[in-house]
């Protein structure tokens, strides 16, 4: 069964940090192209990063780009984000899922139907 279990969320104030974790099983990961998602109160989901299957390769948002790592360990199925200089638009549910890789990040896709649990980022004030 594929398991994504994301942890790390919490409530920072703006321009504090985060580094969210993915603890992934169920499916090979070291083969996966991996991404973080997030979801804001009232909008869509979106995805912000995207790492290559052996983390050679990164794309990120527009909005984030500059702010967040996204990061792999393959010996440990994680997945990582680090969240700098976050701000209130930051807000919202993130999620991990494999991603079938494209050319550019707005066209990529998720793999897995099933979401996990998410973990909550509230930066505010």
């Amino acid at each position: 069964q594929v398991q994504l279990v994301e942890s790390g969320g919490g409530l920072v104030q703006p321009g504090g940090s985060l580094r969210l974790s993915c603890a992934v099983s169920g499916f090979t990961f070291t083969t996966n192209a991996m991404s973080w998602y997030r979801q804001a109160p009232g909008k869509e989901r979106e995805l912000v990063a995207a790492i290559t299957y052996a983390g050679g390769t990164t794309k990120y948002a527009d909005s984030v780009k500059g702010r967040f790592t996204i990061s792999r360990d393959n010996a440990k199925n994680t997945l990582f984000l680090q969240m700098n200089s976050l701000r209130p638009e930051d807000t919202g549910a993130y999620y991990c899922n494999a991603v079938l890789w494209r050319s550019t990040i707005a066209t990529m896709q998720p793999r897995f139907g099933s979401w996990g649990q998410g973990t909550q980022v509230t930066v505010s004030s």
